[in-house]
């Protein structure tokens, strides 16, 4: 097996594809990135290039290539309660908004394997108990949402969640699963995953009580990064919240929104 130099024509080819389907700005220094990725479909499909591979991926004969190729472009490093003050907001918020009669929704925006999404649930299964909430979660890559979707975990990612979440809502494995956990049965019940492309329409998944958006808004342009959250605000419920990631700003992204703590942001 080889490895093919990317040249700048084809890095600029496969960027500006990435652009047009995620709506991800990838910058010159993430070439090394592109090349690492890709190259094992290139020796997947014994091609000399990345020209080549380019005429395959925008072709027809194999359409099920643009859907790896999206999953294997598209980052997905997260962990179980990134950014801790957000949980502790949501846990507060989730008792003193909750509507009677209404479930607490919230949508997990860029899920990857979904420890956001289970760790958003733990948070409303200990706050809320069996009053009724629901969290829905999404992302680009269905490769990693139908990794989440068992929420099945190495044992080495319990390091992040407290431990009465642990002792609660998560199964240690034993046997052939030793060295791994499983989220409990109830909170993956309650728990839905969906592929959605934030750039494009959304689909018809109703109001939120919150949303997070977080650490994905590094990888768009300040285009991208106005029409997506004005499209998920139109999804949070007058009063709701949006939560971004600690090292983004909406400063020039989208005015109607409040800022009310770090990275936390209501609807007017």
């Amino acid at each position: 097996m080889y490895g093919a130099v990317i040249t700048d024509q084809e890095f600029l080819q496969l960027k500006n594809w990435i652009y047009q389907q995620a709506g991800i700005a990838m910058s010159d220094a993430k070439k090394a990135l592109i090349c690492s990725r890709l190259t094992k479909r290139l020796n997947h499909y014994q091609l000399p290039n990345y020209s080549e591979y380019f005429k395959l991926l925008t072709g027809n004969a194999h359409p099920q290539e643009r859907q790896i190729a999206l999953d294997l472009l598209t980052t997905n490093e997260t962990y179980f309660f990134r950014e801790p003050k957000h949980f502790h907001f949501l846990s507060q918020c989730a008792q003193t908004e909750l509507v009677p009669g209404k479930p607490f929704r919230v949508w997990s925006a860029a899920s990857s394997y979904g420890q956001e999404a289970y760790s958003i649930a733990m948070v409303l299964a200990d706050r809320l108990g069996g009053r009724p909430w629901e969290v829905f979660a999404s992302d680009i890559s269905s490769r990693v949402l139908e990794k989440a979707k068992t929420g099945h975990y190495p044992i080495e990612q319990i390091q992040h969640i407290p431990k009465h979440y642990l002792t609660e809502y998560c199964l240690k494995g034993s046997g052939a699963q030793e060295g791994t956990f499983l989220m409990s049965a109830e909170l993956r019940k309650r728990t839905r995953f969906d592929m959605i492309n934030l750039t494009n329409n959304l689909p018809d998944i109703g109001l939120f009580d919150v949303i997070f958006l977080r650490n994905v808004m590094i990888y768009f342009d300040l285009q991208t990064k106005h029409d997506v959250v004005k499209r998920l605000v139109k999804q949070l419920r007058p009063g709701g919240y949006l939560f971004i990631g600690h090292s983004e700003s909406l400063n020039g992204v989208y005015e109607g929104l409040e800022a009310i703590a770090p990275a936390i942001y209501r609807k007017n």
